[in-house]
């Protein structure tokens, strides 16, 4: 098993920047990536749920992982995600993401055909985790988007020593337990990053991470690097207040169709206009945002969001 060093602090999955036609515009994420880079994040996770990756084309993700390489500031982490239903364009993607420089890849479980089985997910890692092999790759653990709920220690267990570039998972389910089980599998072998924006406080005190990839991260970015912050501070107190203001903003979004759809719109509201959702996502009304304006004004999220 290679060795890989273990991310300590918030990376990003942005959203993808789209014309009023919904074709890939580009041009925005050099700002974008500035933002994010000024406001304590240390990296992206590019062509995943966030970033609507699986509608976009395969010529679509590689455009935005060269844009992404090439913006980032020094030091900026690009991880790029591949998965894909088709393993070839996964094989491809991966390839590519390491011909352009990222940092590294990773890959969702496929939504259809539903790994049913611990082997049939490694293998598909397996597969993909190979046309990058000196990259670190990450499998994403999101079962609410594509049913696959199979258990993740098993599959640490199974991909260890079988996928050389195995680097970790990221975790983005709802089970603390399940999650520390992971962190303390050989020692903590594999980098565990957190996913749930919702849980950053009690997976630092639980589960002891050191680093997530972050959904919110693009608007609030900022109160959620102070969440880790004052908690290795020892401040508890002013860490569950950032944790409590970020549930308060999660609450707005989950009544808007959530971070994909409103998320976007909330880009706009602090002065990074992303555009428009693809189908079949249901754009945010015009009517919508003056309402989810004053829904975040009634938080303060205006003061503590992040600043351009």
């Amino acid at each position: 098993m290679k060795q890989f060093e273990k991310i300590k602090g918030l990376i990003v999955a942005p959203f993808t920047p789209f014309d009023k036609k919904g074709e890939v515009d580009a041009g925005p994420i050099t700002d974008y990536a500035a933002l994010l880079r000024k406001n304590g994040l240390i990296g992206v996770f590019i062509n995943g749920s966030s970033g609507e990756g699986y509608m976009l084309t395969v010529e679509e993700r590689m455009k935005l992982a060269e844009k992404w390489i090439s913006a980032a500031p020094e030091g900026f982490k690009v991880i790029v995600h591949v998965g894909a239903t088709s393993i070839k364009d996964s094989f491809r993607m991966a390839q590519h993401a390491r011909e352009t420089g990222a940092f590294g890849i990773g890959a969702m479980a496929s939504p259809f055909p539903k790994a049913g089985r611990i082997e049939e997910l490694v293998k598909y890692c397996e597969e993909i985790a190979c046309g990058a092999p000196n990259l670190p790759f990450y499998f994403y653990h999101i079962p609410a988007l594509n049913g696959v709920y199979l258990p993740m220690l098993p599959f640490l267990k199974a991909a260890d020593g079988r996928i050389p570039n195995l680097a970790g998972i990221k975790y983005t389910y709802e089970s603390l337990y399940e999650y520390n089980q992971c962190m303390l599998y050989e020692n903590g072998k594999f980098d565990m990053l957190h996913g749930q924006d919702e849980t950053i406080l009690p997976a630092l005190a639980m589960g002891g991470a050191q680093g997530g990839i972050s959904g919110t991260g693009s608007y609030i970015g900022n109160s959620l690097v102070n969440i880790i912050k004052e908690y290795n501070n020892g401040n508890l107190e002013k860490a569950r207040d950032h944790q409590n203001f970020a549930q308060e903003v999660i609450n707005v979004i989950a009544r808007y169709r959530g971070n994909i759809v409103c998320g976007k719109r909330i880009m706009k509201l602090i002065g990074v206009d992303l555009g428009i959702n693809r189908t079949p996502f249901q754009n945010v009304t015009d009517e919508e945002e003056s309402i989810i304006r004053k829904e975040l004004e009634s938080i303060g999220f205006f003061e503590r969001c992040n600043k351009i």
